[in-house]
């Protein structure tokens, strides 16, 4: 009798179309009982990548000189975890503000109307690349008449850390932008979390997250657009978090965007 037990062999053709519809690692073959080693060497670089993105420090001070080319003021700051490896361990630290930042930040204008913070995260890849095509890009989609701090760049920086910036200049909304923890395809996937009358102690229901931000992912525009709605919906609406339904829409066409404007008090 005839053993039919061997799979048939991958058909590349079949594989290398449905390839064209996802950067997940499908149809990779084999090599005996092992994958092929252009597989095998991709993974471990795509590892590699990952693991860069996580511990590379974030240059503050190109970021810094890049952000004030765009028209932006800039304050540079870090939270109380010291270094790359306590960041790491202590994830309470990277969301608490080191004291310094008292003392920088007393001739700040307080009370602006939103908080701009920049924090490495899990990723100064994505912070590098994104952060100030994304925040010009949302200058200009922002309702008219709001003022902004100036960005506050904040190395070792977990999320929650834009609440202790956003308490400290009595800001109405935080909008904090962050490298996210990488995955093997997306070393640079840039996050953005605004959470409305930021102070300590915030959870995670009390915000809004817009996701995955870089040219595979969301692209720079539509995550402008949806930024900039919810930072109108926000401010009108007192709120942020599961009360405030992303109902954006689709990004307008290049061109024809209008800034909105927030109803008067």
């Amino acid at each position: 009798m005839d053993d039919d037990s061997s799979p048939a062999p991958v058909d590349p053709t079949f594989w290398s179309e449905l390839r064209r519809f996802t950067p997940a690692r499908i149809g990779l073959g084999r090599s005996g009982v092992a994958l092929p080693t252009a597989e095998v060497l991709a993974f471990g670089l795509a590892h590699a990548r990952a693991r860069d993105a996580v511990h590379t420090p974030l240059d503050t001070d190109a970021l810094e000189a890049a952000l004030r080319q765009a028209g932006f003021d800039v304050l540079q700051a870090c939270s109380r975890a010291p270094d790359r490896a306590t960041y790491l361990r202590r994830p309470d630290l990277g969301r608490q503000l080191d004291p310094s930042f008292a003392a920088s930040s007393g001739a700040l204008p307080s009370a602006p109307d939103i908080a701009l913070v920049v924090g490495d995260g899990l990723s100064s890849l994505a912070v590098q690349r994104h952060a100030v095509p994304l925040l010009a890009a949302v200058r200009e989609r922002l309702p008219t008449g709001l003022t902004c701090s100036p960005v506050v760049v904040v190395r070792q920086a977990r999320v929650a850390v834009g609440d202790d910036v956003g308490e400290r200049l009595r800001a109405r909304l935080a909008v904090v932008l962050i490298g996210e923890r990488p995955g093997l395809g997306s070393p640079d996937s840039l996050g953005i979390y605004l959470t409305h009358a930021p102070r300590r102690g915030r959870h995670d229901a009390e915000r809004n997250c817009i996701s995955n931000v870089r040219p595979e992912g969301l692209p720079i525009g539509a995550a402008a657009h949806k930024v900039a709605w919810h930072i109108g919906q926000a401010l009108q609406r007192g709120l942020t978090g599961v009360g405030l339904k992303d109902d954006s829409g689709p990004a307008p066409q290049v061109g024809t965007a209008t800034r909105p404007t927030l109803p008067s008090a």
